[in-house]
């Protein structure tokens, strides 16, 4: 860990800064998890081992529960499951998530005490946990946790006091890190990485962090200099600067300070009004159109929940068709609809509407993001495939080529999603090329191209945004 050093940092109390310069993309420190879980929900659909998403799975003959790729992963893993196996057994069921990666976390400091690496920068002993700051109704969640960890805990593994348990159930609560699958498309577990507990929160960050092949990697998003305090985002910078305030007070305790919540910088576009020819609707036709909008998000969410993707169109459509003309194309919850139409369009294969809304919701994130942000990055592949989908391979390429220069940055060369973008890229310069030349045959040659095997991002309509924006696992 020569690339940083604890430092105290002013108003925010211990955090990383660089010992040397950095640039977009460098990596300034991976670093494994100490311990990590597949959530109760995906139980039966992820390698327990290296959180692949299979569709068939061997499962753990003695405990019924693990599931794994194959023997490999199964031999990889039994080091950690092995006690883990035999406490499910004896306890006659599964204990929860959380109660899973504190019991182990629980077996592995007990196998190797407080400083498990040379690259290990604290201890857990020395991570705030924040028990005196929880709500009474996540204390009686923690009470019940207690109480069936010391259940599920065998009587033959050492003993801890109260005190140490609940420390660590507090550790996991404000610095567990969601664990993603192989494609980094979405969240499968939760995992504890102790260094990155040292990274202090900015809404405006100079790094990112990304998992990539079981390690999770700080990443530069653009130039740091020596000595600078590392910073990464908490929340989605998306929310309005008040929401950002009550969200890391409510789930990680402490209020920000940075000069984009001091000044709340960009919250009078986030929630205005579109400017035409230098004329503006009026506060009140904001408002309402913004009152309007949320509304028929609660119903869009429902719908969507419901699998109902026809309604969904219809609840975004009619809203857009109402608001569009009044609110900013900046405005979150325009945003918001324009990502979930294109989501939903491109889902029902109707993809020149669905390039068109995400377009649009680029275009916005372009206002509001910086530069290197993995949102903007993943929203601008959504994007690109979208317009090729569509036939506009110029927009298509153009859309494509600009996630790769991003996701470079923020995921790097390696990672699964960067070289699925390549392989875009390359693509689509090809028959960019070949449209130039001669346009019938271009498209005569893609229709019969489509008819084989279509270029597919996603096989549901889930936003791929949702889990950049929310690495840091909160538990629901």
């Amino acid at each position: 860990m020569e690339n940083v050093v604890i430092f105290d940092s002013p108003g925010k109390g211990r955090g990383l800064k660089a010992t040397k310069e950095f640039w977009a993309g460098d990596v300034i420190f991976s670093e494994p998890s100490l311990s990590a879980v597949v959530f109760d929900s995906l139980a039966e659909r992820i390698c327990h081992s290296c959180f692949r998403r299979q569709e068939k799975l061997q499962r753990c003959g003695q405990c019924k529960f693990a599931h794994y790729c194959d023997r490999t992963c199964q031999r990889a893993a039994w080091a950690e499951h092995k006690q883990e196996c035999s406490a499910i057994k004896a306890y006659g069921k599964v204990p929860n998530e959380n109660i899973r990666l504190v019991a182990r976390i629980m077996w592995r400091l007990d196998k190797e005490g407080n400083l498990m690496s040379d690259m290990q920068l604290i201890t857990l002993d020395e991570l705030e946990d924040h028990l005196n700051d929880l709500q009474e109704d996540d204390l009686k969640e923690l009470k019940v946790d207690i109480h069936n960890f010391l259940d599920y805990w065998p009587r033959n593994s050492k003993q801890h006091t109260i005190d140490d348990i609940s420390h660590i159930f507090g550790v996991i609560n404000c610095n567990g890190f969601s664990v993603s699958d192989q494609r980094g498309l979405q969240a499968v577990g939760v995992g504890l990485f102790p260094n990155l507990c040292l990274v202090n929160h900015d809404c405006w960050p100079n790094c990112t962090v990304i998992l990539n092949h079981g390690r999770i990697e700080l990443r530069s998003l653009g130039k740091i200099a020596e000595g600078e305090e590392l910073t990464v985002a908490y929340v989605d910078y998306l929310n309005l600067s008040e929401e950002r305030q009550r969200l890391l007070k409510s789930q990680y305790f402490f209020a920000c300070t940075c000069e984009h919540c001091t000044n709340k910088t960009h919250d009078d576009i986030k929630m205005g009004g579109r400017e035409v020819e230098g004329i503006k609707p009026s506060d009140e036709q904001v408002k309402e159109a913004t009152d309007y909008c949320f509304g028929m998000m609660e119903k869009m969410d429902k719908a969507r929940l419901n699998g109902d993707y026809h309604e969904v169109v219809k609840i975004c459509r009619q809203c857009i068709e109402k608001t569009e003309p009044i609110l900013a194309d900046t405005h979150i919850y325009l945003l918001r609809m324009w990502s979930t139409m294109s989501e939903v369009q491109a889902y029902l294969q109707y993809f020149e509407e669905s390039a068109d809304y995400a377009r649009k919701m680029v275009e916005g994130y372009m206002k509001l993001y910086q530069p290197n942000h993995a949102a903007l990055g993943m929203g601008a592949m959504r994007a690109g495939v979208t317009h090729w989908q569509a036939g506009l391979i110029e927009v298509g390429h153009g859309m494509i080529c600009k996630a790769y220069a991003i996701l470079m940055v923020t995921h790097g060369p390696t990672h699964p999603i960067t070289k699925d973008v390549e392989a875009m890229r390359m693509q689509t310069e090809m028959e960019l090329r070949m449209f130039k030349q001669n346009e019938y045959v271009y498209q005569s040659m893609r229709e019969a191209a489509l008819k084989n095997k279509p270029m597919t991002m996603l096989h549901e309509p889930k936003s791929v945004e949702e889990g950049i924006k929310n690495l840091f696992h909160r538990r629901k």
